[in-house]
């Protein structure tokens, strides 16, 4: 804290600043008496991402803010949730999970057409290898290929505002970030769950703090959404136990009703043509817990072949 403002680190994208506005306005509300102020970062993935590569890590868009966190430059941090890598930087902790938007994947096509719509050979982008691995699954006849870009940079790509090596004829991006940039008009498909099991944490924030500060602790942990808590435990748990990082098409899931909680996951090939899936249930307090297990069934499938061919 400097003179009283309670800094909040962020990567500078435009979706990263609209999910730390959306989070400092809701501290705001709980602490009107604090003055809270976004604290810029630039962080690796950015560099490469200002570069038209494609930014594969661990941790690549939040090892700078995190670094800014343990040196006291902030005191709370805000990502989001799928780009924290699920081993925790030492001394520092997420101390607040926010309620999630809808954590599901969206198309954007041309001609508003639907994933069932699009012609055979329809060009189809997308920067995940998740994504890419279940499109592939569910149209083997559409050619998936990279997309590089903030999410309105790829929306321009897509209809031709912005210049493309390549001519697409859908994306798929994650419906959070649409709803959250104002752009939900643009989606012509919510994808299902059953054809895009969406990734770890997708469409949660999590706000980061030091272990040592109790007092950020404490103003993080007023805006804890326990259900989201508790399914991206889960999720995370379940991703932790694979072992598997960005370069290998892993999926995971988690819903609450009442005190209990159903995680699906899958492992898929990159080409989507195997794909070994499960399901657990259990207590929602035993989250972590249900997530290792339900990676343990996933391993006993032969899910890591699965993923040591991605790495």
């Amino acid at each position: 804290m400097t003179d009283g403002v309670i800094k909040v680190a962020t990567r500078g994208s435009t979706l990263a600043l609209a999910q730390t506005t959306l989070v400092i306005e809701r501290l705001r509300k709980h602490f009107p008496q604090k003055t809270f102020e976004a604290l810029v970062i630039r962080t690796s993935g950015d560099a490469l991402a200002e570069k038209g590569k494609m930014a594969p890590g661990k941790g690549i868009f939040v090892k700078e803010i995190e670094e800014a966190l343990l040196r006291g430059d902030a005191a709370l941090a805000v990502h989001s949730l799928k780009d924290l890598p699920t081993e925790m930087v030492p001394d520092l902790a997420i101390a607040a999970i926010p309620e999630r938007e809808d954590a599901r994947d969206a198309l954007i096509s041309k001609n508003s057409a639907r994933l069932s719509d699009l012609p055979a050979g329809a060009v189809v982008g997308t920067g995940s290898v998740r994504r890419a691995a279940q499109l592939l699954a569910a149209r083997p006849d559409l050619c998936v290929e990279p997309i590089r870009g903030n999410l309105d940079t790829r929306i321009a790509k897509l209809t031709g505002a912005r210049e493309s090596d390549v001519a697409y004829n859908a994306i798929v991006v994650a419906v959070a970030g649409c709803r959250r940039l104002g752009l939900a008009d643009a989606i012509t498909e919510i994808l299902p769950v059953e054809i895009m099991l969406p990734a770890v944490g997708q469409g949660a924030l999590a706000v980061e703090t030091r272990d040592d500060d109790p007092e950020a602790h404490a103003l993080a942990a007023a805006l804890d959404d326990e259900p989201t808590h508790q399914a991206t435990t889960a999720e995370r748990a379940c991703l932790h136990a694979l072992g598997g990082g960005c370069r290998v098409p892993i999926a995971a899931y988690a819903e609450i009703a009442g005190s209990t909680l159903t995680l699906q996951a899958k492992v898929c090939s990159t080409d989507g043509l195997q794909i070994i899936e499960s399901t657990r249930q259990g207590r929602a307090a035993e989250a972590e817990r249900l997530g290792a297990a339900l990676a343990k069934a996933l391993l006993e499938q032969g899910a890591e072949h699965l993923i040591q061919s991605a790495h």
